[in-house]
């Protein structure tokens, strides 16, 4: 049998794609994938050391935070911090910038943004759960980085992944030259190249989305739904409905089955509830290089102006075709409405 290649022999052989970077952006890959490692083993034992449930306090967003949502927080920001790579990390646990340079990093040229614990609510009932992240180059060329760094578009990232921690632990990341995943070997505590050149597959037969808020989608979602639930056997419709409450845990389905993933505008959410800068961005930029597409039902995710820092989006992402027909309807419903609107 092969000897497995390890994330950290993998780096180094790629580092060649990336002249600038002078071994910083490798080094900043393996801290994320140490940090990851710290948090799988918490992760994989919250029920024996008392990390399951609430902390008793919120995020900005104002959504309860839960045990491990802090403990993962901490332990990228330490992870990071030590590594000097990183001059400032944006994450979902922080209302503003965590400030990251110290005699060390004070010249550091990269920006991470992260969700330390995406769908952590399920770690009470043992469900999958992972760790988005993002990485930019610093802008500014002077004096310490601000958070004007860290509000790039999507196209500007230099690398993204995630983790889920799941019935194995995977890390699947980009730098702009195809999608790798890596599992973690927990014989040798290594994450090891697992699925090489990872490609969605253009179409699929499930579709995530969270029902329950149906009367509050907008009429093109509404009509998408519809169409998935029609019995075609051209098309090998009706198709599956599947829906964990973890992005990551949906998209990485999506990834190796195909499939779509959609969070829509509600009527209680006008701007979208995913987060623009830590979530869908990262996510699209390895969607879109595993060969599939990711929208907000219209534009492009990774072209969205990013103004804010916890900014939200709707979003439509997943294989290729099925974000195609679902832009289709919501384009046909907003013609229909302007029509209306005209006849009115």
């Amino acid at each position: 049998m092969a000897q497995a290649k390890t994330l950290g022999q993998f780096i180094i052989e790629k580092q060649a794609d990336f002249p600038y970077a002078k071994g910083e952006l490798s080094r900043l890959l393996r801290d994320i994938g140490i940090a990851a490692k710290i948090v799988n083993r918490e992760v994989n034992k919250a029920g024996l050391m008392d990390m399951q449930g609430e902390a008793g306090s919120t995020n900005i967003q104002g959504e309860s935070q839960q045990k491990l949502d802090i403990y993962a927080n901490e332990q990228f920001i330490t992870a990071l911090k030590s590594g000097g790579e990183c001059c400032i990390l944006a994450s979902e646990e922080n209302e503003e910038i965590v400030m990251l340079d110290t005699d060390v990093s004070l010249d550091a040229k990269y920006i991470v943004a992260i969700d330390p614990l995406d769908g952590s609510s399920n770690i009470d009932v043992n469900v999958s759960v992972g760790t988005i992240f993002s990485i930019y180059r610093r802008q500014s060329t002077s004096g310490r980085a601000t958070l004007a760094d860290v509000l790039q578009m999507g196209v500007n990232q230099v690398a993204a992944g995630y983790v889920i921690y799941g019935t194995s632990t995977m890390l699947v990341y980009t730098t702009g030259k195809g999608v790798n995943g890596f599992t973690l070997d927990p014989s040798i505590g290594e994450f090891c190249l697992s699925h090489p050149n990872m490609k969605i597959p253009k179409t699929g037969i499930i579709y995530s989305i969270n029902e329950g808020y149906y009367v509050h989608f907008p009429q093109g979602v509404k009509s998408y739904i519809k169409y998935c639930q029609v019995e075609d056997e051209a098309t090998h419709r009706p198709y599956s409905s599947r829906y964990v409450g973890s992005m990551i845990a949906d998209l990485h389905r999506s990834m190796i089955k195909g499939g779509i993933f959609i969070y829509p505008v509600t009527a209680a959410t006008p701007g979208g509830k995913l987060r623009l800068v830590y979530e869908c961005n990262p996510m699209s930029f390895v969607i879109e290089q595993a060969g599939g597409r990711a929208t907000d039902g219209k534009n492009r995710i990774m072209e969205l102006d990013v103004n804010s820092l916890h900014q939200r989006t709707p979003i439509f992402i997943g294989s290729e075709q099925m974000v195609l027909k679902a832009e289709e309807f919501m384009a046909e419903a907003v013609e229909e409405e302007m029509s209306m609107g005209l006849a009115g």
